[in-house]
């Protein structure tokens, strides 16, 4: 069966309250409910963890090489600043998919530099939990056909 780590950085555990005309109104808690059942028609198993601390995230990123085939990241304020996750994603052996709540190039100018993009298999943004949800999408097409061209091989 197939493993997906979802990943939620910092101050994603304040989803619901926090500016809520920006992240919506779903907590951290609905969202995860919503990927883990979109999860299971792919049959596709899902863990999630959040974390506001950057080697928490770094921890769960090099675990997740282990432990599952991909990663759905949505790296929250360290999107921009963290030279430490960009390292760690192009060093782990499995694809990770960045996502963001909120379309980011509307937003504030420091917000369009993302330094993990160039890492990441992909990156959805702007659909509010349904990033997730395409991000969930985007991988599970990504691994089945990684699946395919090794059975080719």
């Amino acid at each position: 069966m197939t493993t997906l780590l979802v990943l939620h950085g910092p101050n994603l555990n304040l989803l619901g309250t926090r500016e809520p005309e920006i992240y919506g109104a779903l907590t951290l808690a609905d969202i995860n409910q919503k990927v883990e059942k979109a999860a299971s028609a792919y049959d596709v198993e899902i863990y999630s963890i959040q974390s506001n601390h950057e080697g928490a995230l770094i921890d769960a990123l090099q675990e997740a090489a282990t432990k599952a085939d991909g990663v759905i990241f949505n790296p929250a304020g360290y999107t921009h600043t963290s030279v430490a996750l960009r390292d760690t994603i192009a060093a782990i052996d499995i694809p990770v998919v960045e996502v963001h709540l909120s379309n980011v190039y509307a937003r504030e100018e420091f917000r369009h530099m993302s330094l993990l993009s160039a890492v990441c298999a992909g990156k959805i943004s702007g659909f509010g939990w349904m990033s997730y949800k395409l991000g969930l999408d985007a991988l599970v097409e990504l691994l089945n056909r990684q699946d395919a061209e090794s059975a080719k091989k």
